[in-house]
């Protein structure tokens, strides 16, 4: 389905990390088996499924201050030092080679102060006007499935070789919710990964129940506000009017944003390097001939 393919990049180089030994390193000694491991994915998933668009989004600010702002917990778990995110001491060197790696091979990248990977993604996909495959490992991104556009995401929890395609009827079947609803869904039950709290005593199974008998998060208040008891699975209702407060803000922080600034791109899948030389200096420093020309193969092909 040729179309714009938006990476969600730091899933990606994360997932590289972590499944290539850091024995893989330059002549230097520095490891570079995120930079190796993200430039094969790209490749593969260029001859896989031949974008006529590819866009690397990034992490600008993980930790938005606006989520911060409207719960706290926001990712608290994952910062390091001030509002640094922990991240492995031998990754951090990597994330800057693969930004050069991206620009010399002339793949689009574009983070957003501000915001997040996800947000840059759900404001390409908002833009778009062809079908969009999002490849990420978040879950958080199921929410911008749409069959209508179509949008779907290619889930790597099985690997980059064994993408599971996840449209509307596969979020359907995996949680019992409408299709579009992963959002609602989420805000309701939680997610501890990120440090959001969700509806206490509310998981996954009445989390369901709900956002499928009201359709959506906004529906559920409405019915609520109007002193509605059908259809609120038993003890739901008083936990529901207990996390008014919580309701009021978590959506927020859930959906992605489809309105980041984004600047000027030019999405098109490169061809040839937009910049040989410093390319070719990158290879040499940190001994990418292997990925690099098989990489280049592809988008050439």
């Amino acid at each position: 389905m040729p179309g714009l393919m938006l990476l969600d990049t730091p899933s990606l180089y994360f997932r590289a990390f972590y499944g290539i030994p850091e024995s893989m390193t330059a002549p230097d000694g520095m490891p570079v088996n995120a930079v190796r491991g993200l430039i094969d994915m790209i490749g593969t998933l260029v001859r896989g499924h031949a974008p006529d668009e590819l866009v690397a989004c990034m992490d600008a600010d993980w930790r938005p201050a606006f989520r911060v702002a409207a719960i706290p917990s926001y990712k608290a778990h994952r910062v390091a030092e001030g509002d640094q995110e922990q991240v492995p001491d031998t990754l951090v060197p990597q994330v800057p080679v693969i930004e050069a790696v991206l620009d010399a091979v002339g793949v689009a990248r574009v983070g957003v102060p501000g915001y997040e990977a996800d947000d840059v993604i759900g404001t390409c996909a908002a833009r778009a006007t062809g079908a969009v495959d999002i490849v990420t490992g978040d879950r958080d991104l199921f929410q911008l499935v749409d069959d209508a556009r179509p949008c779907r995401v290619l889930y790597t929890v099985k690997g980059i070789r064994n993408l599971q395609t996840i449209d509307e009827a596969e979020v359907t079947a995996k949680y019992g919710i409408p299709g579009r609803a992963y959002a609602d869904y989420a805000t309701l039950r939680g997610d501890p990964s990120d440090g959001l709290p969700g509806v206490p005593g509310v998981g996954d199974k009445t989390a369901a129940a709900l956002i499928t008998r009201f359709g959506s998060l906004e529906a559920m208040l409405a019915a609520l506000d109007e002193g509605v008891t059908d259809g609120f699975p038993a003890g739901s209702r008083t936990k529901i009017i207990k996390a008014r407060d919580y309701l009021a803000v978590a959506p927020a922080v859930v959906r992605v944003a489809h309105d980041a600034p984004l600047p000027d791109l030019d999405m098109a899948r490169p061809v040839k390097p937009r910049d040989p030389e410093a390319l070719v200096a990158l290879a040499d420093r940190y001994d990418l001939d292997g990925p690099l020309n098989r990489l280049l193969a592809t988008l050439a092909g």
